[in-house]
């Protein structure tokens, strides 16, 4: 496990402090010819929650090497497309090790979600959903560096719109829209590549003309674009809000269900609440009632009204209305 964080010879960031080596790790390092590292005494190593060591150190690579693609963009309106390459390759690899979605998205759930950290998970959880509609193993990448990229625009926009999370005047809210498009921009001035672009142009248009820039409907956005939109609906809306309680997870997945319904494509859409809501099964949830019990069936008449199971007693949520899930627990 590495002591501290390392730097290639050239200064850019390698990999983060506790970081396992392994095979791929070592690659890493080697690609950037690093051949000396300080590392922890074996017994001094940690697990960190429910997550690899290996993953959480995949994971603050990609932010912190988001961020420097993002600086990068601000400054000179362009990237360096093997850095989004050397950042975001790591991550895939652990992400397909790695099959409980709802306790990872729920441990990103707890950090201070910054541009960088939502762009990140972005960039994962549309590589599972391209990997649960069947795609590739090389257009679930393009489909997961594409959503990784999605906000790159947003370099382009006045800091202090960019960064509000108060009230925004219709001005700003005119001002931070352009985004999709100088996203397009910034990524067709550093890679030949028209879908990634294109990706970051169409991340907010919605199936029935109701999005921007174009307004497009649903025969004109393109599928990796239906796809990044709803990993990045889904993640917006769970994200807590300023002074806001944080929002029960099967009320968000409800929201983003009935979007599925003529503004997010609906193939992504059931791909997402499907396999979140089987994930779900043997999850512990405190209930609003204050109990904390165990959900044990996903209910066919209504998917979002599990059976929770509280000691001996059987909840089903379908029929005690009163009754809903508050919090899901790791």
């Amino acid at each position: 496990m590495l002591k501290d964080d390392t730097f290639s010879p050239a200064g850019l960031h390698v990999l983060p402090k506790g970081t396992v080596i392994k095979g791929e790790e070592t690659d890493l390092l080697d690609r950037h010819k690093v051949d000396y590292v300080e590392i922890e005494p074996r017994g001094t190593q940690t697990g960190i929650g429910v997550l690899s060591a290996a993953m959480q150190s995949h994971i603050e690579l990609a932010i912190r090497g988001y961020q420097s693609i993002f600086l990068e963009a601000l400054t000179s309106g362009k990237f360096d497309q093997e850095a989004v390459d050397l950042q975001l390759e790591p991550l895939l690899r652990t992400v397909d090790e790695h099959r409980d979605i709802v306790s990872l998205l729920l441990v990103l759930e707890r950090e201070d979600v910054s541009l960088y950290n939502h762009s990140m998970q972005v960039g994962m959880l549309s590589y599972y959903m391209a990997t649960w509609l069947g795609y590739s193993r090389e257009e679930c990448y393009a489909i997961s560096k594409a959503g990784y990229l999605h906000d790159i625009g947003k370099s382009k926009i006045s800091p202090t719109i960019r960064n509000r999370t108060d009230y925004l005047t219709e001005y700003d809210l005119q001002e931070l829209r352009k985004h999709a498009k100088l996203g397009y921009d910034v990524i067709k001035n550093s890679m030949d590549d028209e879908t990634t672009a294109l990706v970051a142009w169409q991340h907010h248009e919605r199936e029935d003309g109701s999005g921007y820039p174009q307004g497009l409907t649903k025969p004109d956005i393109h599928p990796y674009s239906q796809i990044v939109a709803v990993a990045d609906t889904y993640l917006r809306l769970s994200e807590s809000k300023k002074g806001e309680p944080k929002r029960p997870l099967l009320d968000i997945l409800r929201e983003v269900h009935e979007l599925g319904f003529g503004k997010l494509n609906e193939k992504p859409v059931q791909a997402l609440v499907q396999h979140l809501m089987s994930n779900l099964l043997g999850k512990s949830v405190r209930l609003s009632s204050g109990e904390t019990g165990t959900i044990i069936l996903n209910n066919p008449s209504d998917i979002f009204k599990p059976l929770v199971r509280v000691g001996d007693l059987f909840h089903d949520l379908s029929r005690e209305r009163n009754l809903s899930v508050e919090e899901v627990f790791i």
